[in-house]
């Protein structure tokens, strides 16, 4: 027990440490993996005392950690972890829960039932649909088009409990500017490539071209929309396209990985308007409501079709209806719930929505710092939490983002959207700061200044 508790206590200091340096501290790594994997070493032949390995982990790992925590980091849509949230996912390696079962770990299991049901309020979502809590975005894209896959299989006449051989083609069909979680999972589930329909030129699936897709051809259907595309921030026009899907009873499901938390504030409720309407709904309680990782969220309005594709039976198993079992594709797994409960129980129901909307307010006030810029040109009306820069021509927008990493100040990715390069910035951080946005337009500034022409 001794062992056990200084071990805890040096992670927690140095946890402590590496979390007070986000103000001070560059973003970017310091050393290569190359470097990391010299450091990290032979596997030794003799135990290492407890507290010791955590020493030398911390001493090694730091300089090749990205300083994703802080507020500067807009790299990717990844969000921090709310205090409360972090404490929790803490606690949930302490408690080591393999949340399966109601009768096996009740605490895990009322957890997610319960922090479920906050969801599906806070997003306008059906009472009764199934949350099932996953690693992350593509698997809860998995697990909801697992569920679609067998329902319109089984409206066809076939089960899929006999396999795919023999049974009907199932089309999906997503627009032009889909995020690629949402072809992996098409791949394991047997079903792959997607039929692809045109998108606008903020991204969005043209519900006339969805309609012209749908018309022509026949069997079973399954339309995968989106909310937050991951340049543009926008949303399809579910109102429409639902419609269109209705006519040729396909499934619907929804890419809500960072823009599924728009639904919370009033603020974009024409740009949701018809999301509720679907069949199931995938997002990252990582990204926007800022819960450490391993924290996706496959959410389907059919809870017994859900059911069907997940459930496995086990004479050791002690299983009982409603079980957490029946919401995901894993037989061993944390007790994710407790960090998600934890961070909405934090915020309540006005600090989720004044999150989000913070959030959406300082990727407006980079836009607008953005264009006063010499050169550089904001490619995206920002609707969300995105924003797309370009400084000119590819190599131009090239050696500005160099200059920003090489910098260090913040962390913004290079990317390419209508066939440009750009500069990305993804705002997701609940500790991002009106300084933060100001430090990081300066270092903006600076690269455009310095970046060679």
């Amino acid at each position: 027990m001794e062992t056990r508790s200084a071990a805890l206590d040096r992670a927690r200091d140095h946890a402590v440490a590496w979390l007070s340096s986000m103000d001070d501290r560059a973003v970017p790594p310091s050393v290569d993996a190359d470097e990391m994997v010299r450091r990290l070493g032979e596997l030794p032949d003799q135990p290492t005392p407890a507290v010791e390995v955590v020493d030398l982990l911390a001493e090694i790992c730091e300089p090749g950690l990205v300083a994703i925590p802080s507020g500067r980091f807009f790299g990717m849509v990844v969000g921090g972890a709310l205090p409360a949230a972090l404490g929790a996912d803490w606690l949930t390696s302490a408690w080591d829960q393999n949340v399966l079962m109601r009768k096996v770990t009740p605490a895990g299991a009322a957890v997610e039932e319960v922090a479920g049901r906050w969801l599906l309020d806070l997003l306008g979502l059906p009472r009764g649909s199934a949350v099932g809590f996953v690693t992350g975005a593509t698997m809860a894209n998995f697990t909801c088009l697992a569920a679609a896959r067998d329902t319109v299989l089984r409206r066809a006449g076939h089960d899929v409990q006999e396999g795919l051989a023999g049974g009907p083609e199932v089309r999906v069909v997503v627009g032009g500017e889909r995020h690629p979680s949402v072809e992996l999972p098409l791949r394991f589930l047997g079903l792959g490539d997607p039929h692809v329909v045109p998108a606008d030129e903020r991204g969005r699936i043209r519900a006339d071209a969805l309609g012209d897709a749908l018309a022509g051809g026949e069997g079973p259907t399954i339309v995968i929309l989106q909310a937050g595309n991951i340049h543009s921030g926008d949303f399809d026009p579910f109102a429409d396209c639902i419609a269109v899907a209705r006519e040729h009873d396909a499934w619907v499901h929804v890419d809500g990985a960072f823009g599924l938390w728009a639904a919370v504030s009033p603020r974009w409720s024409d740009a949701v308007r018809g999301l509720a309407d679907a069949d199931s709904w995938a997002t990252d309680a990582h990204k926007t409501l800022n819960v450490p990782y391993d924290s996706g969220l496959a959410i389907v309005r059919d809870a017994k079709a859900l059911a069907s594709s997940m459930t496995v039976h086990g004479d050791y198993l002690i299983q009982a209806s409603g079980d957490p079992m029946e919401r995901g594709p894993e037989l061993s797994r944390r007790g994710r719930g407790f960090a998600t409960w934890a961070a909405l129980r934090s915020l309540g129901r006005s600090g989720v929505v004044d999150l989000v909307e913070r959030l959406a307010h300082h990727a407006r006030t980079f836009a607008e710092g953005a264009r006063r810029i010499p050169g550089c040109e904001v490619l995206n009306d920002v609707v969300f939490t995105q924003v797309c820069l370009s400084f000119g021509d590819d190599e131009r927008t090239h050696a500005v983002a160099a200059a920003l990493f090489a910098d260090g100040t913040t962390w913004m990715t290079g990317s390419r959207w209508h066939d440009r390069a750009i500069v990305r910035i993804s705002v997701s951080n609940w500790s991002t700061t009106d300084d933060d946005v100001r430090r990081s337009l300066e270092a903006l500034e600076r690269a455009a200044a310095t970046a060679p022409h």
